[in-house]
């Protein structure tokens, strides 16, 4: 719990003033008023920060002369703040008026490290973005409840595996305890790797289903697939894996890994992207070395036995697997091949 009832509002972002000012108009429309703000602007060429200065003068700004990626912006945000809860915020976000409120009476109700709201379409609210983050062994998390129908199955209030760091409510202190965003990753699945890193110390998180947000998605690199999302992707994948898996989990999980893998494979060939996927596959081999000391480095924090920590992930990844289903279900698609995914590993 809680004694200081102020909140430290993060918000990252890069050539994106249109989607920024109708975000910050919404959290200015916060019935919770005991908030700071800090914009990282990550090198915008849109006029972001003179915009800033201009409406919003008691908006803290930290600017970049250029683009350092989402995880040494959310850091350097992070650091700049004093207060007992960070809350990280994408700029293509829309909170509805109670949002904070919900979150930080949550925080003061339990004692979790994180608070995931309710993500939903910007577009269409009927639709879900996101309800706390379940994971994938073979190395990706998954928001649950993504491009389903919002349902009473995701209004149930509870523990989840992980966050979104699109919206996510954070203690200060978890990050005394585990450390910052891996800057290593840049972008994308740097979230993924910090939701290992707390499950792996024992730590755990908490849905918020009142707490809602409204998601744009995919915003700043205008588009899910492209060369950049699939290199980074790929690249980080791989360190998610190499540098949160012990040596004996990579042999349990090997088949669950090789699955993945080839699928992403797959997919990416699909999407015409095979070249960045080689290179984020290279990029990714060659830091082994580092991922593996920052696996050692990071065992200190471990308060999960290795068994533990594969029950943990085995959970997590079959929330994403009965997500996925009901998703696939509602699209008239088959669930056969997960269904037999679910029988032989789950």
């Amino acid at each position: 719990m809680t004694s200081d009832p102020f909140v430290d509002i993060v918000i990252p972002t890069w050539n994106g003033w249109s989607l920024l000012e109708h975000c910050l108009r919404t959290i200015v429309g916060q019935s919770f008023k005991q908030y700071t703000i800090t914009v990282v602007d990550n090198g915008s060429a849109d006029g972001t920060v003179a915009s800033l200065r201009s409406l919003y003068p008691e908006v803290r700004i930290v600017a970049f002369p250029e683009n350092k990626g989402f995880s040494v912006a959310v850091n350097d945000g992070i650091k700049a703040g004093s207060h007992s809860l960070v809350f990280l915020l994408n700029n293509d976000t829309e909170l509805a008026p109670d949002c904070l409120q919900c979150l930080v009476d949550a925080s003061k109700q339990y004692d979790d490290q994180f608070f995931a709201p309710k993500m939903l379409n910007f577009h269409d609210h009927r639709m879900l973005d996101g309800a706390g983050d379940g994971y994938l062994r073979g190395g990706a998390g998954y928001r649950l409840g993504t491009m389903e129908t919002d349902s009473n199955v995701y209004n149930q209030s509870g523990p989840v595996f992980g966050a979104c760091g699109g919206a996510v409510l954070y203690r200060r202190s978890l990050f005394d305890r585990i450390g910052f965003f891996d800057e290593d990753f840049f972008a994308y699945l740097e979230d993924v790797d910090l939701n290992l890193r707390i499950n792996r110390a024992g730590l755990q998180g908490y849905y918020v289903p009142a707490a809602r947000v409204y998601h744009v998605g995919s915003a700043t690199t205008g588009s899910k697939i492209n060369s950049v999302t699939i290199r980074l992707s790929t690249r980080n994948s791989l360190y998610v894996l190499i540098k949160n898996y012990q040596l004996s989990l990579f042999v349990r999980f090997l088949p669950v890994i090789c699955i993945y893998q080839f699928c992403w494979l797959l997919f990416s060939i699909k999407k015409h992207q095979f070249l960045p996927y080689c290179r984020g596959m290279c990029q990714g081999l060659a830091k082994f070395r580092q991922m593996r000391k920052k696996h050692h480095e990071l065992r200190g924090h471990d308060q999960l036995t290795v068994p533990e920590f594969a029950s943990c992930l085995k959970r997590a990844e079959k929330d994403a697997v009965v997500s996925i289903m009901r998703r696939r279900s509602e699209q008239g698609k088959g669930n056969g091949l997960l269904r037999f995914y679910g029988f032989l590993f789950l």
